[in-house]
């Protein structure tokens, strides 16, 4: 029978496009740093298993294995090793399971932990790349808030149109809807950050490209544009 945590991971997988390799990493990275933060593994090699299926969590040690141990949180005697495994020799590295017994439901709130982070991080990244695409685009928006930065609402993330990039005849109110154009699109803790133009030379362009047939299917070039946003604009074209 299939876990909470195996379900989960599993529609993480699919709804999210993330690697079922990346998502376990992650957990028993973090279930690592849960057993460090128990006060134990302080100075030792530590590592972490995750069966997806059960949900059940193992915690290992690895101690070199020694004829004589000088440091016990680092070194295991030949005697000690060969209950363990019984091919283990001097030199070798065995690792010890130290799984405390209360770890199952210390894992168990680590991993919905980390299923969440990674739905915030593969949104974030997806809301990213989808306005990244659309940089140079012209898209709609509606204003949020009136400051110093206009706030834009995309309807998926907010973009800032700063004071030079606005038009000097516009005037900005709350939920007025107007065009814009994507400038430039960066990575953010919480979301892109994206900056858009109401002046830009190739906001006409795109304008021109969505409103003029003849320019869209290429059978009339835009050679060039001359742009006073706001008041003329000159365009060069060819046929």
């Amino acid at each position: 029978m299939k876990s909470d945590l195996s379900i989960a991971i599993k529609q993480l997988v699919a709804e999210r496009n993330l690697p079922k390799e990346v998502i376990l990493e992650a957990i028993e990275a973090a279930l690592i740093a849960a057993y460090k933060k128990t006060g134990r593994g302080s100075g030792q090699a530590i590592s972490a298993e995750l069966d997806p299926i059960s949900g059940k969590a193992r915690v290992f040690v690895e101690k070199e294995v020694v004829e004589e141990v000088k440091d016990p949180r680092t070194q295991i005697s030949l005697a000690e090793a060969l209950e363990i495994d019984e091919k283990a020799k001097v030199e070798d590295r065995i690792r010890i399971d130290v799984t405390p017994r209360d770890f199952g439901r210390i894992a168990a709130q680590t991993a919905k932990q980390v299923i969440l982070q990674r739905i915030r991080e593969a949104e974030r990244d997806h809301l990213y790349r989808t306005y990244a695409e659309q940089q140079g685009e012209i898209v709609n928006a509606t204003v949020q808030s009136v400051g110093t930065d206009i706030t834009l609402n995309l309807g998926k993330a907010e973009a800032i149109l700063p004071k030079e990039e606005r038009m000097p005849t516009d005037r900005y109110r709350a939920n007025q809807r107007l065009r814009v154009y994507i400038l430039d699109v960066k990575k953010g803790n919480k979301g892109p950050r994206i900056t858009v133009s109401r002046r830009h030379p190739l906001m006409l362009r795109r304008l021109l490209e969505l409103e003029v047939p003849e320019i869209f299917s290429g059978a009339v070039e835009i050679k060039a544009i001359a742009r006073e946003a706001g008041f003329r604009s000159k365009v060069a074209v060819a046929s």
